[in-house]
C-alpha cells in the first residue's frame, strides 16, 4: 500500500518537458510578389521540422509597405496556421526586428529574408546551436563550407572588402556580418538590442559586432545561399550607412557598457 501510494506521489510530481518557444521574424517592405509564393513553403517547413515547439511565423511589415503587403499578409495569416501579420509603423527592418524581439516572449528568435536566398535545410542547425548554449547564431556565406551561387563579382568584392574591415578594426570572430539568417536567445536579445541605434541595414553587423565584443558567444553556421537577382537593395547607399555606421562603433565602443555574459 505504502509503496503505491509512493508511486501515486512519484506520478503526480513528474511532468513533461515543456516544448521551446520559437519566432521565425520576416521583415518585409513592399513583397507582394515573395510573400504568397515563399510565405506557405517557410510555413510548412516550419510545421514539417519544428513538430516539438511551440513555433510562430511572423510577418513584419516595417514602412509601412506602399504595395499589397498588408493585404497579402493577412490573407496568408488567416489561410496558414501560426502565421501572423505585424505593422510596424516607422521604417527599417532593423527597426522592425527591435520591436517585435524585444516584446517576443519566444525563448530563440530567429529572422530570415522573405525570398529565402538562404537555404531552409540550415534553420534547425541555427536553432540547434542556441540550444547547445550559442548566444547568437548567424548563417554565414564567407565561412568554409558555405557555397553562393548567382552572387555578382561587384556584390562578391564588397562583401569580402566589407567583413575584412570589421576584422581589421574590431578583430572580431566571425566571417560574414551581412547574412540576412540568424537566430539570437531571448536573454542574450534583451541585453543587446536596447544599445543597438540602426534601424536599418547596418542592424546586422552592429547586433554581432556588440554580441562579439560584449564577450557573448556568437556561431557561424555555414550555409548554401542564393543571390535573388530581384534584390532592391540599394549596393552604394547601403555600403555608405555600414562605414557611418562601423565608424560609430569604433569611435563610441558601446559594448563597453553591455552587461558582460558570465
Amino acid at each position: 500500500m505504502v509503496s503505491f501510494q509512493r508511486r501515486e506521489a512519484n506520478l503526480a510530481n513528474f511532468s513533461m518537458p515543456t516544448k521551446t518557444n520559437l519566432a521565425v521574424v520576416i521583415p518585409v517592405y513592399n513583397e507582394e510578389v515573395d510573400l504568397p509564393r515563399n510565405v506557405p513553403v517557410l510555413q510548412r517547413f516550419l510545421k514539417n521540422n519544428f513538430k516539438n515547439y511551440n513555433w510562430k511565423l511572423i510577418i513584419a511589415d516595417n514602412g509601412p509597405s506602399k504595395d499589397r503587403t498588408r493585404e497579402v499578409s493577412k490573407k496568408l495569416s488567416q489561410e496558414f496556421d501560426n502565421v501572423v501579420y505585424t505593422l510596424i509603423p516607422t521604417p527599417g527592418r532593423g527597426n522592425a526586428l527591435k520591436e517585435i524581439w524585444l516584446k517576443s516572449k519566444a525563448d530563440i528568435l530567429c529572422y530570415m529574408d522573405v525570398d529565402l536566398s538562404s537555404d531552409l535545410k540550415y534553420l534547425p542547425r541555427l536553432v540547434r546551436v542556441l540550444e547547445q548554449g550559442a548566444d547568437l547564431a548567424t548563417g554565414s556565406r564567407l565561412a568554409r563550407g558555405a557555397k553562393v551561387y548567382g552572387r555578382t563579382l561587384t556584390r562578391e568584392v564588397m562583401s569580402r572588402g566589407y567583413n575584412l574591415l570589421i576584422k581589421l578594426f574590431f578583430w572580431t570572430s566571425f566571417h560574414d556580418a551581412q547574412c540576412g539568417f540568424k537566430g539570437i536567445r531571448q536573454e542574450a536579445a534583451k541585453k543587446l538590442l536596447p544599445f543597438i541605434e540602426d534601424k536599418g541595414w547596418f542592424f546586422d553587423s552592429e547586433l554581432l559586432i556588440l554580441a562579439d565584443k560584449a564577450g557573448y558567444k556568437v556561431v557561424e553556421v555555414p550555409i548554401v545561399w542564393r543571390d535573388d537577382p530581384r534584390s532592391t537593395v540599394k549596393v552604394a547607399k547601403t555600403a555608405w550607412g555600414d562605414i557611418k555606421g562601423l565608424t560609430r562603433l569604433f569611435l563610441g565602443r558601446p559594448w563597453k557598457n553591455i552587461k558582460k555574459r558570465k
